[in-house]
């Protein structure tokens, strides 16, 4: 493998003239920099200047190699500022749209620790469950389920292995009793929400048998994720939901989980944003922040166990 200092020396080298000189440089004596070129020339077995006792110029092979060292040595700075750039303050406006639900009830927690540790930062946080908000809000990033319908937006990952699962308080359960096969949950109050501008009223489910989808019905029904979730709480029926969204209430027992042996539809936590250049630093950290956290929540999903 080709070593870091050799490459300075090759290039110090041919950027002045002189070994002796470009020893001085970079602070090494002229029998290390003789020594790291040699063992250049022999890792690449090629020959890079052609010396004689007044002159050293680059031969063929030194020239064309050159282009990459430089290129090599520049990226290898480039990477260290980055990493120096990362561990410094971070400060402006962070403008993040979010689900009503996840938001609220998750993520709200967790951006207070967020800007506790980036004290710089302005946070303008809208709530809302429409994918549009990404157009008409002037906002830099979204946190969305599933895949954008537009093909145009940059979608990054955040919880790739999330998926709904289907719960319903104590209460609800001890007054209709548990169902115990999907085919059940016809006889249940299903609680719907609205997805993509449609109620979500076709639930999927993944068995050893393959997938199953049931129409389902119920008395309520809402643009607001939050307001389903709170319906469930109240014990008013069975509610299909992100993991992420409920994963609190389940582990508080204010709801339980149905159909424990039943997979759950896929349900990815992506960022999304219009143009890769709205990826800024405090968008990046805030990523990786979540991410962090979702990562934490989906190793106590009942799939996993």
């Amino acid at each position: 493998m080709l070593r870091l200092d050799d490459l300075q020396v090759f290039v110090r080298t041919a950027e002045v003239g002189s070994l002796s000189a470009a020893a001085r440089l970079l602070d090494i004596s002229p029998a290390v920099a003789s020594a790291g070129l040699k063992r250049l020339e022999q890792q690449l077995q090629a020959r890079l200047f052609a010396r004689s006792t007044r002159s050293l110029r680059l031969t063929a092979e030194g020239e064309a190699f050159l282009v990459h060292a430089r290129q090599a040595l520049q990226s290898l700075e480039a990477g260290r500022q980055q990493l120096a750039g990362s561990k410094s303050t971070i400060s402006g406006p962070l403008q993040l749209s979010v689900p009503s639900d996840f938001g609220r009830n998750t993520l709200l927690p967790w951006l207070d620790t967020f800007m506790h540790n980036h004290s710089q930062v302005q946070l303008r946080l809208l709530l809302g469950d429409r994918v549009t908000d990404l157009f008409r809000e002037p906002v830099d990033i979204a946190l969305r389920y599933g895949e954008p319908e537009d093909s145009s937006l940059v979608a990054l990952p955040v919880a790739a292995c999330n998926r709904r699962v289907l719960c319903a308080a104590p209460a609800y359960l001890q007054a209709h009793g548990e169902p115990w096969q999907i085919s059940e949950l016809r006889e249940h109050n299903c609680l719907i929400y609205m997805l993509g501008g449609r109620a979500y009223e076709r639930w999927r489910f993944h068995t050893a048998d393959g997938e199953h989808s049931l129409q389902v019905a119920g008395d309520r029904l809402s643009d607001d994720a939050d307001v389903v979730r709170r319906w469930a709480l109240a014990g008013a029926g069975v509610v299909y939901k992100s993991w992420l969204d409920v994963a609190g209430d389940v582990q508080a027992g204010r709801l339980k989980i149905l159909l424990p042996h039943v997979l759950g539809e896929p349900t990815p936590l992506n960022l999304i944003c219009a143009h890769r250049e709205q990826l800024s630093k405090p968008v990046h950290l805030l990523r990786e922040f979540v991410q962090a956290r979702c990562t934490e929540l989906l190793a106590q999903a009942p799939w996993d166990r």
